[in-house]
């Protein structure tokens, strides 16, 4: 599978990579972590100080498939711009606040515990509303009452995990779909209709879709502040006009030329570690993704190389070149090994989006991070490296095996070794 042309389109999962929303691990927690024994106890007194209990609203888009067969990067991300800016703006007039940031088609929003369910679906069931009237693309939107750890940068634990995981993989555009926890805290005869979905294997119980119900009234959206954008501010003023002026050759040539570049996407995955609790699971985690993250930027050359982000279990690389690239891949794999940390990495090349982020980090788009991340993650094995055969006439790739699999419906022949 090759790499897009600079002018040409793009895959829907190109803006869509499973990943959290939030930055990198917190050091100062991991730290403290690290420091004690590691018990159960110990995890549940670290945590306590960053528990907060509210709503987790986690909203995805739907509808890309169809705009990504003939539209660029950078057109389906001014497209997905707007529902993001709708989503924010009613959120924040009933007054929630945005959580991470909001890379690629993802949002998340956090309401307090105090407030009003009804509210809250009644706010939601308008931003559909105005979705469906001025939008290109749907949005689904999942929605929990639970208790998350609020760590910078994002919400953190079993709930918030599972949340995400509804929005992500359950919930169809247009829909709103709330847990039983939601739905317990509405009055008695709430005039909402609800309907029973069949997701009873999922780790939050019995959800309900939203179906109908009273709108807001009288509540004005926050249209003067910004969504946490995963760009720059220049980039976003520029997906704005683009989104204006949808088919404007001239402009996209011009936004295409600014922004693209061509680079290297080295994208690898750790495994986890048991754990006897969440607690454990969570810090255990974030201790993983921090040596991973350290043992990254040890290995990664001074010049022509950046690290994109640490997320999570993954981490994101971007390289000028290459043949350095696939030489840091195999390192890394072993570096990470020698922790007993078992990885697997993908790396393509080609076009990319990427820059540093309004907060200080940096984030990345485009068709090197999706075809890295089907490699890796969605048909890779533990401990390999996987290479695109957009590198076959870039890299020796003798110590490789040839792969030919069917991913989304599309047959890709990739390098394993």
């Amino acid at each position: 599978m090759t790499s897009e042309p600079l002018s040409g389109r793009h895959a829907p999962g190109d803006f869509d990579l499973a990943r959290d929303i939030s930055g990198g691990p917190p050091a100062a927690l991991v730290e403290q972590w690290r420091r004690s024994d590691r018990t159960a106890a110990d995890a549940r007194r670290l945590l306590s100080a960053y528990a907060i209990e509210g709503y987790s609203v986690v909203s995805d888009s739907a509808g890309l498939t169809r705009l990504g067969e003939r539209l660029t990067l950078l057109e389906v991300l001014a497209i997905i711009d707007r529902p993001k800016r709708i989503l924010h703006a009613y959120g924040r007039a009933v007054g929630g606040r945005a959580i991470g940031v909001w890379a690629a088609d993802n949002g998340q929003m956090f309401h307090p515990g105090e407030t009003d369910a009804a509210t809250v679906l009644s706010a939601l069931l308008t931003v559909q509303d105005e979705i469906r009237r001025h939008c290109r693309v749907r949005i689904g939107i999942g929605v929990h009452h639970g208790t998350f750890s609020a760590l910078p940068g994002g919400l953190y634990g079993a709930e918030a995990d599972a949340i995400e995981d509804l929005a992500e993989n359950h919930v169809a555009g247009g829909e709103i779909v709330v847990t039983e926890a939601v739905v317990e805290r509405l009055p008695a005869g709430h005039p909402f209709v609800l309907r029973r979905a069949d997701e009873s294997a999922h780790p939050l119980a019995a959800v309900h879709r939203v179906l109908d119900g009273p709108r807001l009234r009288d509540v004005r959206p926050v249209e003067d502040e910004r969504y946490p954008i995963p760009y720059s501010p220049d980039l976003h003023a520029d997906l704005l006009r683009l989104e204006e002026r949808p088919g404007d050759v001239a402009l996209l040539a011009e936004l295409t030329a600014r922004h693209l570049r061509d680079g290297t996407v080295v994208l690898a995955e750790r495994g986890g570690a048991p754990a006897e609790t969440p607690d454990v699971a969570l810090l255990r985690g974030l201790t993983l993704s921090t040596l991973m993250r350290e043992t990254g930027l040890r290995l990664l050359p001074p010049r022509d190389a950046t690290e994109i982000k640490v997320a999570g279990p993954l981490a994101i690389y971007l390289f000028d070149e290459p043949q350095p690239a696939v030489r840091f891949a195999l390192r890394l794999r072993a570096a990470l090994a020698d922790h007993e940390i078992v990885s697997r990495i993908g790396v393509d090349t080609g076009p990319v989006l990427t820059g540093e982020t309004p907060g200080g980090g940096r984030d990345i788009a485009g068709a090197p991070v999706n075809v890295a991340s089907k490699m890796a993650q969605d048909l890779g094995r533990p401990g390999h490296v996987y290479l695109s055969e957009a590198l076959r006439g870039h890299t020796g790739l003798a110590s490789f095996a040839s792969v030919e699999k069917v991913v989304s419906g599309v047959r890709i022949r990739y390098f394993e070794g």
